[in-house]
């Protein structure tokens, strides 16, 4: 008897019958998000523009957007609703919702309007908050995230990045009209006119970016950071048309004797100032001091907080600008950048299956968190307001 054979272009093993595998679609809980109007500091801006409202509704979740809330930042009501928010006068409904967005920390009594285990996320300003704000949180158990802790998949400080970019921009800009308002010199060089000089403190994102405005105006730029890496990234960047230099206090003097406008960006929390008030005291009449990570500890020892309504305050002859919120001078445009991270960031942990499972997937959420269901997850605030630290990897396993 013959056998034939028969050609196939399958093994025996795939032949072999196999059990039915069904696509398991991840989905996430859908969740309601609060959008609160902003109360402090004179804020305009918010963390969500109509666009990015409509593709989170298409994705089944409800948005509630407190009325006014995008005034500053020149989005109307209207626009929202026309997304598919709900709008609310009432500040107790955006902030009893499951996710609350926003741009400054709540104030206490906003505090009481949150349910408990509601996630809130929004900016720290840690130079700015009083231990009451922590312990307040941790009565309502609450998870908080801090726009200044949020870490992508690369280990970068993504929003502050972000948020940096166009604070460094925005810094070089108000500089020049405070230069013009204190003694009608234009930052910039012109033909037979030198140009104005201009120090930067700090060679991190916001420094560079400033660096970058300033060499586009056509300043003369120097840049002082402790971090060698930081500065030859920031040579590289400039194509090495920009002096920089470690911060050697006789270094700094000499260069802010001659500064017309010195720029802050250096985050000092709980360290010294780099420029003391007798370095301040020698710079020349009418120049203008940004102190932008004020919020993060001074950099400039005469700085001071100060507001949207009385932005700057003179000192020695020298202009003194403290803005904690300063890319609040472009509302509309820090709105858009913000709201097109937290689209992406909430549809990615939507993907993934939502807050709770991405706590315990991924460890870059984990690092975000300075309060988890009330305990205080950051060795640095704890540290700082003498509260209890817990470490966040064993709360969550």
């Amino acid at each position: 008897m013959s056998t034939t054979n028969i050609f196939t272009p399958f093994t025996e093993e795939e032949l072999m019958p196999q059990e039915e595998k069904l696509e398991v679609v991840k989905k996430g809980k859908q969740f309601s998000i609060g959008i609160p109007k902003e109360t402090c500091l004179h804020e305009r801006r918010t963390c969500i523009t109509p666009d990015a409202v409509q593709v989170l509704v298409e994705h089944g979740h409800e948005i509630i957007i407190e009325s006014g809330a995008g005034e500053g930042s020149f989005f109307a009501d209207l626009s929202y609703s026309e997304a598919g928010a709900k709008i609310t006068n009432d500040p107790k409904e955006a902030f009893g919702q499951d996710l609350i967005l926003k741009i400054n920390p709540p104030t206490e009594d906003e505090i009481d309007y949150m349910k408990p285990n509601t996630y809130l996320v929004s900016a720290l300003q840690i130079n700015l908050r009083e231990k009451a704000y922590f312990l307040k949180l941790a009565e309502k158990k609450i998870n908080a995230i801090a726009f200044e802790f949020i870490v992508d998949e690369y280990k970068q400080l993504s929003l502050v990045r972000l948020v940096g970019e166009i604070a460094g921009t925005v810094s070089i800009l108000y500089a020049s009209e405070l230069l013009a308002l204190s003694n009608g010199l234009m930052l910039g060089g012109i033909t037979g006119v030198r140009p104005a000089e201009v120090v930067v403190i700090g060679a991190g994102i916001v420094g560079e970016f400033a660096t970058k405005a300033a060499i586009g105006l056509g300043a003369s730029v120097r840049v002082f950071d402790n971090s060698l890496s930081k500065l030859r990234r920031l040579h590289t960047i400039v194509d090495s048309r920009v002096p920089t230099s470690i911060i050697d206090p006789k270094e700094v003097s000499k260069a802010l004797r001659r500064a017309d406008v010195v720029i802050g960006a250096l985050p000092r929390l709980n360290m010294t100032p780099v420029v003391t008030e007798d370095m301040v005291m020698r710079m020349k009449k009418g120049s203008v001091i940004i102190d932008i990570t004020i919020d993060n500890g001074k950099v400039i020892e005469t700085s001071e907080l100060t507001t949207m309504e009385e932005p700057y305050i003179i000192k020695h002859g020298v202009i003194h600008c403290g803005l904690p919120n300063l890319t609040s001078r472009m509302p509309r445009s820090t709105t858009k950048a913000i709201s097109n991270f937290f689209l992406s960031y909430i549809l990615n942990y939507d993907e993934e299956g939502g807050f709770e499972n991405m706590l315990i997937r991924k460890n870059e959420m984990k690092q975000s968190l300075y309060m988890y269901k009330g305990r205080h997850t950051k060795k640095v605030i704890c540290d700082r307001f003498g509260l209890t630290y817990h470490d966040i990897n064993l709360l969550i396993f």
